[in-house]
């Protein structure tokens, strides 16, 4: 329901892991094959070689510095900037605003419904189930309008459907106190809280 990059992230910790994968392989190899050892060691020598000449070649005149870490500088700079904007992606969505009216009584103003009055109410009557291993309540703003993210974890054997309904119903509850109507996205999983847990299970 946020706007988080997830794809891009995914992406991103893909070629991360490769690389760390990558890294991991030729350290191994390094550390137990000679043949690679010594192919490792006049590669290296023949690259800072390299890197050296042009870092002499493009010295100032009469100075000793060169303007290749003009680049380098530029570069990192560059590097920084993208990882502050990808991380201002992350957890884009979020919402402390449920409801919103104009009130002409008396005395004029706005009334204000914040998110976290929905989430603490559906937390309250979600908690202490034997149904259930976790739940989470969730406010987001999806195209301009704020809705809620119910996540659930089931124990097993707990019918689905049923569950839902019972959600539902807790929902339809809190439109009647707020006077709104609230898209919600109720979310069923599962994960090792819910296979692993000490709890009766409920079937």
């Amino acid at each position: 329901m946020n706007s988080t990059p997830t794809l891009l992230n995914r992406i991103l910790i893909t070629i991360l892991g490769l690389k760390l994968l990558a890294v991991g392989v030729l350290l191994m190899l390094l550390a137990s094959v000679p043949a690679v050892a010594s192919w490792w060691h006049s590669w290296s020598a023949g690259a800072w070689a390299g890197v050296n000449q042009a870092f002499n070649a493009t010295r100032f005149p009469g100075r000793p510095e060169s303007w290749l870490w003009i680049l380098v500088a530029l570069a990192l700079l560059v590097l920084i900037g993208l990882m502050v904007a990808w991380a201002a992606q992350q957890g884009k969505g979020r919402a402390n605003l449920l409801a919103m009216e104009y009130d002409p009584g008396e005395v004029p103003g706005d009334v204000r419904i914040g998110g976290g009055v929905a989430e603490q109410a559906l937390k309250h009557a979600l908690a202490n189930r034997p149904d259930l291993a976790g739940a989470t309540v969730t406010t987001y703003n999806v195209k301009g309008s704020p809705a809620l993210k119910v996540r659930l974890l089931p124990r097993q054997g707990v019918a689905p459907h049923l569950l839902a309904d019972e959600v539902y119903a807790l929902v339809a509850a809190l439109e009647a106190v707020v006077g709104k109507r609230i898209p919600v996205l109720i979310h069923i999983g599962a994960g090792a809280r819910t296979r692993f847990s000490r709890a009766e299970r409920v079937r």
